[in-house]
Formats: C-alpha cells, sequence, structure tokens
C-alpha cells in the first residue's frame, strides 16, 4: 500500500475533483460486466447521516462548517489517496467493505479518527485506490499537527496496515512509482468563455497542491493540459529578481493569448 497524503486551501477544488468522477463512466467494468463510474462515494465517518443518505451539499457543509472553526489555517484541507497493488483488484472486489475498514484503520492511525472524513474509490486507473477527503481543524478549533506526517506518522501505519490486512508491501522504489496518481482533473482554461483570473486560480489551486516540481519546465508539462503556462519573466524583469511567476493563458494549440495572473507562488 502507498499512501499520499496532499493539503489544500480549497475544499471546493478537492471535493470537486472526487465529486465529478461519480459523474462519469470509466473504461473499467465490475466482475458483472456493468460499466463503473470513475470514481464511487463509499464511505464516510463523523457524519450525523448515513453514508447512502449522504448527498454533496451534506458532505460539503460538514467539513466547511469545522474549517470554519479555525480560519487561520490556510491549507486545512487534507487529501488522502491510499493505493494498492493491481494483484488485490479481485479481492477487493469480493470483498466490498475492506477499503472501507482499510481507510478507518488508517486514519484512526495517523490520528485522524475523531475527524469527519469521505471515501471515495476510484475506478479510473489499473490498480485498486481511494481518496479521502478530511480537514486537519478538530471540533475543539485546534489543528492537528502534520509535520512530517508522511515519515513520521504515516509511513508506519502504513506498514503496520499491510500486516494486519495481509496487503503486498510496497517498499521498493519501482512499485511506488506504479501508482503515481493521474493528471488532477481540473477545467481547461478556454480564454473568451472563462474569467480568466479566477479560472487560472483554480487551476492552480489542483495543480500545485497536489504535484512536486524541481523546475519550471516540469510545471509547465502539467500546467499546459489546462491551457495555462508559468512564465518567470526576463532576466531583468521586476517578476525574475521577485522569484515571482505570470501565469498565462494558452490556446489549443499552445500559443499565448489573452490576460495574465501574476503570483509570487514559487515552485
Amino acid at each position: 500500500m502507498v499512501a499520499v497524503i496532499n493539503f489544500s486551501s480549497s475544499l471546493r477544488n478537492v471535493m470537486n475533483y472526487n465529486e465529478n468522477k461519480l459523474k462519469q463512466d470509466s473504461q473499467v467494468n465490475d466482475v458483472d460486466g456493468k460499466t463503473l463510474k470513475k470514481a464511487e462515494f463509499v464511505h464516510s465517518s463523523g457524519y450525523a447521516k448515513d453514508t447512502n443518505k449522504l448527498v454533496f451539499s451534506d458532505r460539503f457543509k460538514r467539513l466547511e462548517k469545522q474549517m470554519r472553526l479555525n480560519e487561520r489555517w490556510k491549507k486545512s484541507v487534507v487529501h488522502i489517496s491510499l493505493n494498492f497493488d493491481p494483484s488485490e483488484k479481485e479481492r477487493f472486489e469480493k470483498d466490498k467493505e475492506l477499503l472501507n475498514r482499510i481507510a478507518d484503520t488508517y486514519m484512526q492511525k495517523i490520528g485522524f479518527g475523531k475527524q469527519p472524513y469521505l471515501v471515495y474509490k476510484h475506478n479510473d486507473a489499473g490498480h485498486p485506490h481511494v481518496h479521502i477527503v478530511s480537514t486537519i481543524i478538530r471540533s475543539d478549533g485546534t489543528p492537528i499537527q502534520t509535520h512530517n506526517i508522511g515519515k513520521d506518522v504515516s509511513n508506519p501505519a502504513r506498514k503496520e496496515i499491510e500486516q494486519m490486512f495481509g496487503l503486498v508491501i510496497a517498499d521498493n522504489r519501482k512499485q511506488k512509482e506504479a501508482f503515481r496518481l493521474e493528471p488532477i482533473n481540473a477545467q481547461k482554461v478556454v480564454y473568451g468563455k472563462s474569467e480568466t483570473k479566477r479560472a487560472i486560480t483554480n487551476v492552480l489551486d489542483a495543480v500545485l497542491n497536489a504535484y512536486k516540481y524541481t523546475s519550471l519546465s516540469e510545471l509547465n508539462a502539467v500546467l499546459k493540459q489546462y491551457n495555462v503556462m508559468a512564465d518567470s519573466g526576463g532576466d531583468n524583469s521586476r517578476i525574475n529578481r521577485k522569484k515571482g511567476l505570470v501565469y498565462r493563458v494558452l490556446d489549443d494549440n499552445g500559443n499565448k493569448v489573452g490576460g495574465t495572473h501574476q503570483s509570487q507562488r514559487l515552485i
């Protein structure tokens, strides 16, 4: 099992990433030959209603209400993916509740057991995986400390869960690379149809919170999928001196068009 933890300032973007997939057909069929949706909402914890009775507004507002208990923390949304070896797909299909039990155990072990959270099973990749959406803000308004949570908390929890549930052990680099997440499902920016600044901001919130970059070219490789590119300006420009970036809209041929959105966000 491989666990990937990301933090975001936008609950709506994270929710939309998962909720939009609920409406889309996947290329994958279940054991009965029925075409699956790209995602299924399969589990929840910390909600007053049963999972199957929660509509989108219930799911969203519960988390939003708790986040508002401490608005000083900007990146208070936690978005976790638990990824499993492709060979375990049949096992999860036979035991529909197994992924939910693993998700509950993982959240308990990393200190989020008392938090409200949502679990989505994604069917749009070659390996079984779930996405979990929660918040670091507790019911008393204090934040859960997440410094080094991956190394110090999540990794030991992952190893325990692999043993508890008899999962394929994911300890080497090749296995972890096999679970690399697909690109974020952000909407393309269409010049003349999208409100430029807001559309670019939505793309940046999705992409910058989900990927790690070591160069501007790596960042642009993803941004260009959404008709956006990052520009650091000329060598003597004010943007370059301040180590900022200008985000530009592209047409479908990759040419710069229309307006820009300036930001001091660094890679």
